[in-house]
């Protein structure tokens, strides 16, 4: 009888007649493969609507038009609870304010999961092996891009290996062809193989981290992050140069081209923001979430060194350096240096605007004070501050002395992705340090 029940059972493995149940009450743990659907616009355009020329003949043909593509794990923590990271080369998003629940609607499982930082969402019905839905963003008005995932894929555009035409290693000078705008950036990349990552850098902040793929003469790159949904596709030319489209989201798009050149130099961020003539003092008297009024002046920071961020709960790289002065006062315990942020945000409702401090303030353990100070325009901030010469950038950092003097400002902040990293945390180091040392 054991005989036959043995020989039964590899029958019955053998013929796949025994089935697994999956321990997992939610989506399928491991590594999915993400896409943000933009609209498929082969050719960049204009603002007239017009096809840009210097992009005609160039075709992005290793991947699918108008795809975004981000990788993600899903983690388990147990076997009911998971939490979602998403992958943008060395960064890791960790992402656990997640609900599940039956859609009314569609009658399906429904998924939403929640950004910590910057009032967006994706809501996607799930099945085993498949997500769908979108990603939504409240930032702007009825602005919403398709969403899909499929787990067990592990490449962000292509399994293609062709074999790269140009090692893009190193240091390129780029410039953003905006038609309203145009602007200088630099951009860093690190090549190994196909894979390639990296970011660009402007005279405000950085894009972060991006990663990507070199097809033969074509390079793609990435970054989503519930704020950002940069993609980069561009040629290289015959001459080693590059050229090609930049897009956030569906609302812009620019050309943008670049060339080697490890010499060029962005303007110096400690020389953009100034105090204008008929100035001697940096002032400011704002409120916080709790209806206390924060004055600079006030006698309790009299005689000390303070630092003053000008900032907004929406902005990424406003986040890094808040994560950055956040990590080092926290190592610096004893270090008396009342530091202050104020906060112009995307929502003009006061009401509104503090519950966005508050979270922000409690995700990022943020332990100064942080006011709400205006809406999010430079050019409404300037009419707020009107001692500084003009508002550049979110985020823009002050540095006041024990005499109530600003000593520098600097504006922008390039993140962790950069090469400007690890030299800004050196200087702002030894600056503070030096300023506290002052009688």
């Amino acid at each position: 009888m054991k005989q036959i029940f043995l020989l039964m059972l590899i029958s019955c493995v053998l013929s796949s007649c025994l089935v697994m149940d999956n321990t997992y009450t939610g989506v399928a743990p491991g590594t999915w493969r993400g896409v943000l659907k933009l609209e498929n616009r082969p050719k960049i355009q204009n603002k007239k609507g017009e096809p840009l020329p210097e992009l005609m003949n160039i075709q992005f043909e290793e991947v699918t038009g108008g795809e975004l593509p981000f990788t993600f794990d899903v983690k388990y923590t147990d076997e009911e609870n998971f939490y979602v990271e998403i992958i943008n080369g060395e960064e890791r998003i960790k992402l656990d304010d997640i609900k599940i629940g039956r859609d009314r609607k569609t009658a399906k499982d429904t998924m939403w999961i929640q950004f910590p930082y910057y009032q967006a969402y994706i809501k996607a019905i799930y099945e085993e092996n498949v997500m769908a839905g979108e990603f939504v963003s409240l930032k702007r008005k009825n602005y919403s891009i398709p969403f899909e995932a499929r787990f067990g894929k592990s490449w962000r555009f292509t399994e293609l290996k062709k074999e790269p035409a140009l090692d893009l290693n190193g240091k390129w000078e780029v410039d953003f062809l905006d038609e309203d705008d145009p602007y200088k950036a630099i951009g860093e990349f690190t090549q190994k193989g196909n894979h390639l990552t990296g970011t660009f850098l402007t005279e405000t902040g950085d894009y972060r981290f991006l990663e990507g793929t070199v097809q033969a003469n074509k390079l793609y790159l990435s970054c989503f992050d519930g704020a950002h949904a940069f993609l980069f596709e561009a040629k290289i030319l015959e001459d080693n140069t590059l050229l090609g489209s930049f897009r956030s989201g569906t609302h812009y798009q620019t050309l943008w081209k670049a060339k080697r050149n490890p010499d060029f130099k962005l303007a110096d961020p400690y020389e953009m923001t100034y105090l204008k003539e008929g100035y001697d003092k940096f002032t400011f008297a704002f409120k916080n979430p709790e209806g206390k009024l924060i004055d600079l002046e006030d006698e309790a920071y009299t005689g000390k060194v303070k630092l003053v961020q000008i900032m907004g709960s929406w902005c990424p790289n406003c986040m890094d350096e808040t994560s950055f002065l956040v990590d080092y006062f926290n190592k610096n315990k004893t270090m008396d240096v009342p530091t202050f942020a104020l906060a112009f945000e995307s929502h003009r409702n006061s009401d509104k605007a503090n519950q966005a401090i508050r979270r922000y303030k409690k995700n990022l353990g943020i332990n100064y004070e942080v006011v709400y100070a205006g809406y999010a325009s430079k050019k409404e901030a300037g009419e707020v501050l009107p001692m500084l010469n003009k508002i550049i950038s979110f985020p823009t950092l002050l540095f006041i002395d024990k005499k109530n003097q600003v000593r520098k400002i600097h504006t922008g902040f390039s993140g962790p992705a950069t090469s400007k990293y690890d030299s800004f945390t050196k200087e702002f180091d030894a600056f503070l340090k030096e300023l506290v040392a002052e009688e």
